[in-house]
């Protein structure tokens, strides 16, 4: 059981796929996921949704991101960057989810201290799998408040 302290993590989906997000929400429903949801489209918007919640809860409520890597303006990567440079968004857990299997990629969002990277290779398998995943993850981990 969770103690008072402890809330249940909310996801955030960064993705400007339309199609890859309403196939996460729809796969999050079917694995009867119903965690606090939230989409943002660039990087940009994760970072600028992050610290919103930040300020508006005085301390980060427990998120748990999924990340594509490829996207206009601020990119996954850069992301990473901001989000680890800053001290009140640094342990943010981060799951990348992208179509990128170069060994750069991987390796640079390790190197950001990820939690997992997921290519989407074959969409629907691996997001329900990936996802799966993830609800357990959710309901299983303690992340601090």
């Amino acid at each position: 059981m969770r103690s008072k302290e402890l809330k249940e993590a909310r996801f955030l989906i960064v993705d400007d796929d339309e199609i890859s997000v309403m196939a996460m929400q729809r796969a999050m429903r079917k694995l009867k996921i119903s965690n606090e949801t939230h989409v943002c489209t660039d990087g940009q918007h994760a970072l600028e949704f992050l610290k919103a919640q930040l300020e508006e809860h005085s301390c980060l409520p427990p998120y748990i991101v999924t990340l594509d890597l490829n996207m206009p303006g601020m990119g996954g990567l850069e992301l990473l960057d901001a989000l680890r440079a800053d001290p009140d968004l640094s342990r943010v857990v981060v799951f990348v989810f992208t179509t990128s299997d170069t060994p750069q990629d991987v390796q640079s969002a390790y190197d950001h201290n990820v939690a997992g990277y997921v290519v989407k290779e074959n969409p629907s398998e691996t997001l329900a799998t990936a996802l799966n995943m993830l609800g357990t993850y959710s309901r299983i981990v303690e992340l601090p408040v």
